[in-house]
């Protein structure tokens, strides 16, 4: 609720008329697959078949080129004491790059997830995504930046139990005020490069749990956000699928050119990564010393 406005999420699931004509009027079945690496998309002129949606060399969040992190410190207070998790972060981000996050457990690898999306405040430092400086940002411009610019991915997918594959995906996409017929057009594609273009009308409920990791990336990635942060996408899955789930993420990342900050403990997933980050005693390091497996 915080990522997107509690009202505005109720109002948007409200507004979908998912039982009726939303569902109905879209067949997800017959979407085409297409190989890999996929173009970016404007959606520009929704149609009312499976066609592949219009190209061009445009992608949504222009001006977003880079995440910048300058001097970040962040604790918090336990009774008397202040105890500090991250001090003096500084990094730079390209677009399109992918960086691996490693940390012990409790080391503050979620909180900067946090701090980047404007989740937490930030208590001394700067952090600007693009042209956005997140740590001058109220709260309202808080929640239409996360909206317009970041894509989540939870280790344990996050998706509303009451809302069909397609509508999950399709939530921000209301939020964003996305006219219906581009929607379902994106809605559709992207389910076929998921391959879950038969489990459109599906509930959460009856997926396994790497299907329901792919909703989830279908989530992050609907609105081609300039960010997309994954805290531990593979933690909650076998190692056979958490495979395929992460090949499937970052191919759609590379496709997309968006940058991708995705914390693990695993070598393999690292390994993906272009740049290696560990954090240790609240210090971002470059390296990834002996906290993955």
């Amino acid at each position: 609720a915080r990522l997107y406005s509690t009202e505005n999420m109720q109002a948007a699931v409200s507004s979908l008329d998912w039982r009726n004509n939303w569902q109905r009027t879209v067949s997800y079945t017959t979407a085409r697959l297409v190989p890999y690496p996929l173009p970016t998309y404007t959606y520009s002129q929704p149609t009312t078949d499976n066609r592949q949606p219009t190209t061009d060399n445009r992608q949504q969040g222009l001006g977003i080129d880079m995440i910048d992190i300058k001097g970040l410190h962040w604790g918090y207070t336990k009774g008397k004491q202040y105890i500090e998790v991250l001090s003096d972060i500084s990094l730079s981000i390209q677009r399109g790059e992918i960086i691996a996050l490693l940390g012990q457990s409790g080391s503050g690898k979620s909180s900067l997830l946090n701090l980047i999306s404007g989740i937490e405040a930030v208590q001394r430092g700067e952090i600007s995504v693009g042209d956005n400086k997140v740590s001058q940002l109220d709260e309202q411009k808080l929640t239409l930046f996360r909206r317009q610019h970041i894509g989540f991915i939870y280790q344990f997918f996050n998706l509303i139990p009451t809302l069909t594959v397609s509508e999950n995906i399709a939530l921000v996409l209301e939020l964003n005020k996305e006219p219906r017929g581009s929607a379902e057009q994106k809605v559709r594609f992207l389910l076929a490069q998921l391959d879950m273009a038969d489990k459109a009308h599906d509930f959460p409920d009856v997926l396994s749990g790497g299907e329901q990791q792919r909703v989830a990336i279908g989530r992050a990635l609907i609105h081609q956000p300039a960010l997309i942060l994954a805290d531990e996408p593979t933690g909650n899955l076998d190692a056979h699928t958490g495979q395929h789930v992460l090949e499937l993420l970052i191919h759609q990342t590379r496709a997309l050119n968006t940058s991708l900050i995705i914390v693990t403990h695993s070598k393999t997933v690292a390994a993906h990564a272009d740049r290696i980050l560990t954090l240790i005693d609240g210090k971002l390091m470059e390296t990834e010393g002996e906290l993955a497996w």
